[in-house]
């Protein structure tokens, strides 16, 4: 059964309060967000923190789902906005709007890098006959960039394979479609503005510059 997180958004939730596996189960724990109005799960053991949505700094010559870097603690960190990489448009910053702070394995190097989700929503403890083969259609993510689904109730949940989503690397991912003229986010990055409650996927509600 999922788990629900106590700590949405930002504010640097911490993980350590989700509830452990009992010792002897094969349990897997996965912290789930949305991304574009859909659940998305990335396994926790690569989460490191989740931080609120504050300054980005846009840096040149990035692909396009590089929305610039952050100051984490002196630790210069790039921050990707996965939507684009989905072929969505620029995700829209709104109060709930965080930053997912986790780990990417890149050889035998571990990178730091932060994904904006719209918002975070639960923990969800799975067993391996949980997970199903994520569809060959119908998704907006590609299915190279899934390790499953799982269903959650009514809905299926995206389980994120987070080496290859965020593997720069990759050709697809330094030409994102439907990138031009997305916009949302204030030029640099900027802090996000009291809008309400505002959907955090419509881009007319980003902050102006």
């Amino acid at each position: 059964m999922p788990t629900t997180l106590s700590s949405r958004g930002g504010g640097g939730a911490a993980l350590a309060d989700a509830p452990s596996a009992a010792p002897g189960s094969a349990l897997s724990q996965y912290l789930s967000f949305f991304i574009g109005g859909e659940e998305y799960a990335a396994g926790i053991l690569r989460v490191k923190e989740i931080i609120e949505y504050d300054v980005v700094t846009r840096v040149p010559a990035m692909p396009a789902c590089v929305r610039g870097v952050i100051n984490l603690r002196g630790r210069v960190v790039p921050v990707i906005d996965l939507a684009l990489t989905f072929g969505l448009p620029e995700t829209a910053v709104t109060r709930r709007t965080c930053i997912v702070v986790v780990e990417r394995e890149a050889g035998a190097e571990a990178v730091v890098m932060g994904v904006i989700a719209d918002a975070v929503s639960q923990v969800l403890d799975l067993r391996a006959d949980d997970v199903e083969a994520p569809p060959s259609f119908g998704t907006k993510a590609r299915t190279e960039l899934l390790d499953g689904m799982v269903k959650t109730g009514r809905k299926f949940v995206m389980l994120l394979n987070i080496d290859r989503a965020l593997d720069l690397d990759v050709p697809a991912l330094q030409e994102v479609p439907g990138a031009e003229g997305s916009g949302a986010g204030a030029p640099g990055g900027g802090k996000p503005e009291d809008g309400g409650e505002e959907s955090a996927t419509e881009a007319s509600d980003a902050p102006e510059a």
